[in-house]
């Protein structure tokens, strides 16, 4: 069997269960969506053609981060509308399940979208933050119903693979802002102008406790599933401590978090992420080794301090959200040998890929993990690792004994995929039998009294066996059926 990472087909990439836990929902539109929705919104745009947005707008390689970020000018413009934000959620779950993504997170900042009470959409009502969680929510609810559909008749007439596929499922992450001003969008407008009085890091902390006080409540009233706050934006200059009351609420009230922290700035960001804000996943975390970028330190307590944060992450599992693909875009100097996943990886520590922007990234997932694969010689097992650390450390918002049940699912399907393209698994690497179809845990005779599993790597026999070397159940071939 082959075993090299050059024998990570494209069909391989692509038929594996994935995850996507670090997704921006404007920055990862389809260019044909953005056009359309200009000329139906009347939003001005630099050119009206694919080809055109691709050679002005939506590089293959940016100058700099100014010139990346000017992208999301247009695709906030058109994402305006409960319309507009519904289909942009349908089309982006779409675009993941169609390349085996079965679990992701999408993130947005509903801010940037919010309409003044006075201002109505075209559907004549008021896109408040709740219609706009509403709105995302509609287009992902719609598109994982689409997709389940399709897979559950798909496996009801297929009877020869006996490996539950795991279901689609998505989330939303809300995200706040480090730092805005009135330009950015007509709610910021209005709230820097109702609080002339407070100065602007103050009213940062405002923007993210009325953001978050809004998620909980979709969630909790309405069913909507957000789970997790963010905070986004500009590092350096604008301290995590500004959004540490909005963090704090998230936390007693049982929302996930995660931040954005060591992208542009040194590992202090980490350092505030962790210990301020008590962040469960950091988005990016690229400069987690960066002791050179520590400020007002002398070298010796620089590399003290950076190691700290390092041990910290790694015993407690603080899952770094990874953007290679992002991270080059953003800092243009940088090659993609000398990215720090390497060295994350030689930490051991949790580590996730994720696109961060499908569109501005020009990206997938699958993109991503070739790129990893590719330049830092992920092998078979290490490959595993990360894409089951994604179901893993995802923020799953159903209960935990269902987390445990679809985790287990993604493991033995990702394992039948391994078998069926040629790969042989490590002997190490356990793969609990199937999952029982009406509840999805593994079956009692499987587990009970067992006093050691068979570690040998799954394969289509008869007869498995997984405990006590005896058969547990029936695993049929295609052979045999």
């Amino acid at each position: 069997m082959a075993t090299g990472a050059s024998k990570f087909t494209d069909a391989f990439l692509s038929e594996i269960p994935k995850t996507d836990l670090h997704m921006h929902l404007d920055g990862s539109m389809r260019i044909s969506t953005i056009i359309e929705l200009a000329k139906k919104n009347n939003v001005e745009l630099p050119d009206y053609t694919v080809e055109g947005l691709r050679q002005k707008v939506f590089k293959s390689n940016f100058s700099s981060l100014v010139e990346y970020l000017r992208c999301f000018k247009y695709t906030v413009a058109v994402l305006q509308t409960s319309e507009a934000l519904e289909r942009a959620a349908y089309e982006l779950a779409c675009d993941n399940f169609a390349e085996g993504v079965r679990y992701f997170e999408v993130r947005f900042a509903p801010q940037l979208h919010a309409h003044l009470p006075s201002k109505a959409s075209e559907e004549g009502q008021v896109l408040d933050i709740r219609e706009v969680l509403r709105s995302v929510n509609r287009g992902l609810h719609s598109a994982c119903d689409e997709w389940n559909k399709k897979m559950h008749a798909r496996q009801a007439t297929n009877t020869l693979d006996c490996v539950r596929e795991p279901e689609y499922h998505c989330a939303i992450i809300v995200s706040a802002l480090r730092m805005f001003d009135a330009s950015f969008s007509e709610y910021y407008r209005a709230l820097v102008q109702c609080h002339k009085h407070e100065g602007m890091q103050r009213i940062y902390g405002l923007a993210s406790m009325s953001l978050v006080t809004a998620a909980v409540a979709a969630r909790d009233e309405e069913g909507i599933p957000v789970v997790a706050l963010d905070v986004a934006g500009a590092e350096k200059g604008h301290p995590a401590r500004d959004h540490q009351a909005a963090y704090q609420y998230a936390q007693r009230h049982f929302l996930n978090t995660t931040c954005h922290a060591g992208e542009a700035f040194g590992p202090e960001s980490i350092y505030q992420a962790i210990t301020l804000l008590h962040a469960e996943r950091i988005g990016h975390g690229y400069h987690i080794f960066s002791e050179n970028m520590v400020s007002g330190k002398k070298k010796d307590k620089a590399k003290a301090l950076v190691n700290n944060i390092i041990q910290y992450v790694a015993e407690r599992r603080i899952t770094l959200e990874v953007c290679l693909s992002s991270n080059l875009g953003t800092m243009p100097g940088l090659k993609i040998q000398d990215h720090h996943l390497g060295r994350m990886l030689q930490h051991r520590l949790s580590v996730a890929l994720c696109t961060d922007n499908r569109l501005v990234s020009n990206t997938t997932i699958v993109k991503e993990l070739k790129l990893a694969i590719n330049t830092f010689g992920i092998t078979l097992k290490q490959l595993r690792d990360i894409v089951i650390t994604g179901f893993k450390r995802s923020f799953f918002s159903k209960s935990y004994r269902e987390k445990r049940s679809y985790v287990r699912c993604a493991m033995n399907y990702f394992d039948f995929i391994c078998s069926k393209h040629g790969l042989e698994l490590p002997r190490h690497c356990y793969v609990a039998p199937p999952a029982s179809p009406q509840t999805g845990d593994i079956p009692a005779v499987a587990a009970e009294g067992a006093t050691q599993v068979s570690t040998a790597p799954f394969v289509h026999k008869p007869a498995a066996v997984y405990r006590n070397g005896k058969s547990a159940f029936a695993v049929p071939t295609k052979e045999s059926s």
